[in-house]
């Protein structure tokens, strides 16, 4: 597992981001993907140890191509500057909550939730959290899971969703168009030898959000 091989080749597609690069150096590229999916497997190794759902995962279905879709956006810029594995016992295209591990030279995280949900799935899990409020509370505001994750979301309604009290206490929690929380990481947390331990002990602070979830996105999926 060596993370600067990684980190190494991302700087450079960054700065030679086109395909007569790419094809030159693919050598680099297959290294640097080879090297992510060996920390994913040693990462995953110790998440089972506190989620048995996430045995038998295998690395390699966790990973994303590197190869972007510019067919409807301006940047067509043809490679990800970012390796990403999102560890899913559902699979990484799944509404579950899963553990998500991304390598990008000065934006690094780690990160977890339930993003895009289906309008039905949505509205589900907003009335779990009206319902049982005071458990969730307990989860997102636990100092443990604070200290890692500050916010729950990244975009938010301006008014409450519908069919929801405007003058709930905790709308703010019911606002949000995600469910999914973010822990930045220096480029320095991945290279120490122990990182696939650290990277376990912060998502073992998120399991209980991503149970919380989970538990209603089990009747949609």
């Amino acid at each position: 597992m060596n993370i600067p091989v990684i980190l190494h080749f991302l700087k450079e597609v960054s700065a030679n981001n086109n395909r007569e690069w790419f094809n030159a150096h693919k050598d680099l590229y297959e290294e640097a993907r080879h090297e992510f999916e060996n920390l994913l497997s040693a990462v995953i190794a110790r998440i089972s140890l506190f989620d048995e759902s996430i045995r038998g995962v295998q690395a390699k279905d966790c990973t994303y191509r590197i190869y972007r879709d510019t067919r409807f956006s301006q940047d067509k810029t043809p490679y990800k500057t970012h390796m990403g594995g999102y560890i899913n016992a559902h699979g990484k295209k799944s509404d579950h909550c899963g553990y998500y591990v991304h390598l990008e030279p000065d934006n690094c995280l780690l990160a977890g939730g339930s993003y895009c949900l289906p309008p039905k799935t949505l509205k589900a899990v907003r009335q779990a959290i009206y319902d049982n409020i005071d458990e969730f509370r307990s989860i997102v505001e636990n100092p443990a899971f604070k200290q890692y994750f500050p916010t729950i979301g990244e975009d938010f309604l301006k008014t409450a969703p519908k069919g929801f009290p405007k003058d709930f206490e905790y709308i703010h929690y019911l606002k949000c168009k995600e469910y999914t929380c973010y822990c930045h990481q220096p480029e320095s947390f991945f290279t120490e030898p122990d990182s696939p331990e650290r990277i376990a002990e912060i998502f073992k602070e998120m399991k209980p959000f991503a149970d919380f979830l989970n538990y209603t996105i089990d009747d949609f999926e």
